[in-house]
């Protein structure tokens, strides 16, 4: 057997780690090997229930319901995802080989053997959620623009590089790089993650367990599998801080609160600024609507909708931009088909209807918050002035 698998006895178990690479051939005949060889009463594969039923059934976009997906605030955590998914597609592009074909190769083992499939990882939405709750405004600002840079970097690999990835678990690796900016992406990221994997693999079913994971994973989750502890405190989303909570309802208190002092002291300068808060959330959503590549009733629905979600911190203009957009241009399937190769490129993303519709929620969302902050400034200086 290959010198990289792991081997872990613990009380009555024997538990196999498989080092792999998620776009490595390799890899695949590593678990196909030491399945066959250990003949195991449990397989657990680095997946959770989304990416097993995205992995098993490719088609899975097609009945994907974009309108709930915006009213459900999960906009983000699709583009997010779509864009990691196609990071990995495309280094395993580059290796020829098929993302995901080592974990598919253990759960097909797993149906053959009969033997027990746990999905082990953490829900990749909460892991997100978490990361997002633990970081700042401009850690958040920092770390989109290093994960989109990386995603859509046409540099060609070198030969070195690609037998580099060959031997590592790619996507892993690549947010590892992103998480030395980020000590807090790293604790939520690598070693929640592997103390979650550990937890599961130790309480999988049988005497004999094999476990298929990511090289990086390997590294640590040897030692976590030796500790007892609870893992239900790493599926808990941290809620908002009441200081973030309290300034996202004071603010536009505030702003309100300058317009009706203003029209107090002159109705010509109270319509001024009122004006002003108009123009300002109204344009700058409209530009991010027409950005996005809107249809002109969304970006006018973004211009109208602005001024008033601004007010309100539980609404978003682009949530009324981009369901006005999926009412008039509603996905088709061939959409949805095409959804994961069209959003490899920044054409393709203003191409496909789909990721055009999160885009323009996002967006026009954008361009309110910005348009909140200019207008404010706005109008306090216009106040100040007039006192």
């Amino acid at each position: 057997m290959e010198n990289s698998v792991i081997k872990i006895n613990l009380d009555d178990k024997e538990i196999t780690l498989i080092p792999t690479a998620h776009v490595s051939k390799q890899s695949v005949e590593l678990v196909e090997k030491t399945i066959d060889e250990i003949q195991p009463d449990s397989i657990c594969i680095e997946l959770d229930q989304d990416r097993y039923n995205s992995l098993t059934d490719p088609d899975k976009f097609k009945n994907t319901d974009i309108v709930r997906i915006i009213k459900e605030k999960r906009v983000v955590m699709l583009l997010v995802n779509l864009i990691l998914a196609n990071y990995q597609k495309k280094m395993a592009s580059s290796l020829n080989s098929t993302s995901g074909a080592e974990m598919m190769m253990g759960i097909n083992k797993a149906k053959e053997l009969n033997a027990e499939l746990v999905l082990a990882d953490r829900s990749v939405q909460t892991t997100f959620k978490r990361i997002w709750a633990n970081m700042g405004f401009k850690d958040k600002l920092q770390m989109a623009n290093a994960i989109v840079s990386a995603i859509f970097d046409d540099e060609e690999i070198s030969e070195e590089e690609l037998a580099n990835l060959q031997q590592s678990d790619i996507l892993n690796s690549a947010l590892q790089e992103v998480s030395k900016q980020f000590p807090k992406v790293a604790e939520v990221l690598v070693t929640e993650r592997d103390m979650y994997l550990a937890n599961k693999i130790r309480h999988a079913p049988g005497n004999k367990v094999v476990a298929i994971l990511g090289a990086a994973h390997t590294l640590n989750v040897p030692k976590y599998i030796e500790q007892e502890y609870d893992i239900s405190q790493f599926d808990v989303i941290p809620p908002k801080k009441t200081s973030s909570r309290i300034i996202s309802w004071l603010i536009p208190i505030i702003i309100v609160a300058a317009i009706l002092l203003s029209f107090n002291i002159n109705s010509d300068i109270g319509l001024k600024q009122l004006k002003t808060w108009i123009i300002f959330n109204g344009t700058l959503s409209a530009l991010g609507a027409l950005l996005g590549g809107g249809h002109p009733l969304s970006i006018l629905v973004a211009f109208l909708a602005a001024p008033i979600t601004s007010l309100n911190p539980l609404l978003a203009a682009g949530w009324f931009a981009g369901l006005t957009e999926a009412w008039l241009r509603k996905p088709t399937v061939q959409d949805f088909e095409k959804l994961s190769d069209d959003t490899s490129t920044f054409r393709g993303f203003w191409k496909n209807k789909v990721s055009r519709i999160l885009l323009i929620v996002l967006l026009a969302s954008l361009g309110s918050s910005i348009g909140t902050f200019v207008s404010g400034l706005s109008i306090f200086s216009s106040l100040i002035n007039n006192l």
